[in-house]
C-alpha cells in the first residue's frame, strides 16, 4: 500500500516513462504466445491498451465541440477571430512545409531506397514492371485533391461525429461558436453557459482518465513490442533511420528555434511542460486521443489562455500534421528510389504539395497516414501495393511522428498566444509544474 501511494506521488510523465520501460521488457519477454494459467499476455496487453484508447476517444467529440464553441464565442469580434484564425493557419502551413522539406532533403541525401548503388527492389521484395511504372510517373500531375476540402462540410454532423470526421466537426463548431455571438443575448448566454459547463465537465473527466495513463501506455507499448520485436527493422533500417533523423531535426531544431525566436520563450521549459502529453502521444499514436491532455498541459503547465488553446489546439489536432506530412514525403520518395525511378523537380514538388494538402485531412488515429501515402503514390503513378513494404516499421514510426504532431500543435498555441499579447507563458520553473 505504501509503495502504491509513493508511486502515485511521482509526476505523471515519470510514471509514463516507467511504464514505457516496463512495457518494452514485458513485451520482449512474453511475445505473442506466452501465457499464464491459460491467459495469453498479449491478449492482456491488447485489452488494457484498447480500454485506455477507448476512454480517450470517448471524450474527443464533446471536448472538441465544447472547447471550440467556447473559444470562438469568447473571442467575440469578427476582426479578432479573423486575426487569430489567420495566424493559426499560417503557422500550421509554415511548419508542415518546413517538415516536408526537411524530409525531402534527408531522403535525397541518404537515399535509403538504394543499397550498394542498386535499387532495393529485389532485396526487399518489391514486384512490378519498372517500365510501366516509369511511364505512369512521367504522365502524372498534381492530381485530384478536392476530396480533402469536401470533408470540411459534412452532410450529417451527427454521422461526422460518429465516424470521427474531425475536419467537418471542427468546421461546424467554428460556425456555431461564431454565430452564437450573433443571436439575442438571452439565448446566447444560455447556450454559452451550457457549452462552458460541458467543457469544464470534460476537463474533469480528462483528469480522471489520465490517472490511468501509465497503465494504458504499458498495455499499448507492450503489445507493439510483443508483436513486432526488433528483428523486423533490419531490412528497412535506412528508411527507418532517415525518418527518425528527419523527425528529430524538426522536433529538436526547428520547433525550439521557433519558440525562442518567434515566441520569445524558453524551449526547455516547454519540453518539460508538455512531457505528459508527448509521452501519451508516443504511446497512443493518436493526435486526437492525446488532445485532452495536450489542452491540459498547454493551459496548466505552459500558461496559455483557454481563449487561445481552445481554438488553436483542436484545429491543430486535425490540420497540423508536421510529422505525418514529413513521413508521407519520405515514404513516397523511398518507394520511388527502391523501384529505381528518378523523380524530377516537378514530381518532387508535386509530392511536397500533395503531402501538405493530404496531411490536413488525415484522421488523428494510428496509421491513418497510410491512406494519405496511397493518395500520394496514386498521384505520382507509383503502385499502392508498395505500402505493404513499410508496414513492418510503420507502427514505431507512427508513434514518433504523432509525438512531433502534438508538439507542433502545442508550440503553435504558445507562439500564437505570445503574438496575442499573453505574457505569463512558460514563466513557471520546470520543478514547480503541477503534472
Amino acid at each position: 500500500m505504501g509503495l502504491f501511494r509513493s508511486l502515485t506521488t511521482i509526476k505523471l510523465h515519470w510514471q509514463i516513462l516507467i511504464a514505457l520501460g516496463l512495457a518494452v521488457i514485458a513485451g520482449s519477454l512474453t511475445g505473442t504466445e506466452a501465457s499464464l494459467f491459460g491467459v495469453v499476455f498479449y491478449d492482456v496487453y491488447n485489452f488494457i491498451g484498447t480500454l485506455f484508447l477507448n476512454a480517450l476517444k470517448m471524450i474527443i467529440v464533446p471536448l472538441i465541440v465544447s472547447s471550440i464553441i467556447v473559444g470562438i464565442a469568447g473571442i467575440g469580434s469578427s476582426s479578432a477571430l479573423g486575426r487569430l484564425g489567420g495566424k493559426t493557419v499560417l503557422y500550421y502551413m509554415a511548419t508542415s512545409l518546413m517538415a516536408i522539406l526537411i524530409g525531402l532533403l534527408l531522403v535525397n541525401l541518404v537515399a535509403p531506397g538504394v543499397i550498394d548503388g542498386q535499387p532495393a527492389k529485389d532485396i526487399i521484395g518489391l514486384t512490378g514492371d519498372i517500365e510501366s511504372i516509369q511511364n505512369k510517373v512521367e504522365g502524372r500531375g498534381a492530381g485530384d485533391i478536392v476530396e480533402v476540402f469536401l470533408r470540411m462540410v459534412p452532410t450529417n454532423i451527427v454521422a461526422a461525429a460518429a465516424n470521427g470526421q474531425m475536419l467537418g466537426l471542427i468546421f461546424f463548431s467554428l460556425l456555431f461558436g461564431f454565430f452564437l455571438t450573433k443571436v439575442q443575448e438571452a439565448y446566447a448566454e444560455s447556450l454559452f453557459n451550457f457549452w462552458q459547463g460541458t467543457y469544464e465537465v470534460m476537463m474533469l473527466i480528462t483528469d480522471w482518465v489520465m490517472k490511468f495513463a501509465p497503465i494504458g501506455v504499458f498495455g499499448l507499448v507492450a503489445k507493439v513490442v510483443a508483436s513486432t520485436g526488433l528483428a523486423a527493422f533490419v531490412p528497412l533500417l535506412w528508411f527507418f533511420l532517415t525518418v527518425i533523423f528527419a523527425l528529430l531535426a524538426h522536433f529538436l531544431i526547428i520547433m525550439p528555434l521557433l519558440l525562442k525566436v518567434v515566441g520569445r520563450v524558453n524551449p526547455w521549459r516547454h519540453y518539460r511542460a508538455m512531457a505528459p502529453a508527448l509521452l501519451t502521444a508516443f504511446s497512443t499514436s493518436s493526435s486526437a486521443a492525446t488532445l485532452p491532455l495536450t489542452i491540459e498541459c498547454v493551459e496548466k503547465n505552459a500558461g496559455v489562455s483557454n481563449r487561445t488553446s481552445s481554438f488553436v489546439l483542436p484545429l491543430g489536432a486535425t490540420i497540423n500534421m508536421d510529422g505525418t506530412a514529413l513521413y508521407e514525403c519520405v515514404a513516397a520518395m523511398f518507394i520511388a528510389q527502391a523501384y529505381g525511378i528518378e523523380l524530377g523537380f516537378a514530381t518532387q514538388f508535386t509530392i511536397v504539395l500533395v503531402a501538405l494538402l493530404t496531411s490536413i485531412g488525415v484522421a488523428g488515429i494510428p496509421s491513418a497516414s497510410l491512406v494519405a501515402i496511397s493518395i500520394i503514390l496514386a498521384t505520382i503513378g507509383l503502385p499502392a501495393e508498395a505500402i505493404g513494404l513499410i508496414l513492418v516499421v510503420d507502427r514505431i514510426l507512427d508513434m514518433c511522428r504523432t509525438t512531433v504532431n502534438g508538439f507542433s500543435d502545442s508550440c503553435g498555441a504558445v507562439i500564437i498566444a505570445r503574438s496575442e499579447g499573453e505574457e505569463d507563458i512558460l514563466t513557471k520553473r520546470p520543478e514547480t509544474l503541477p503534472v
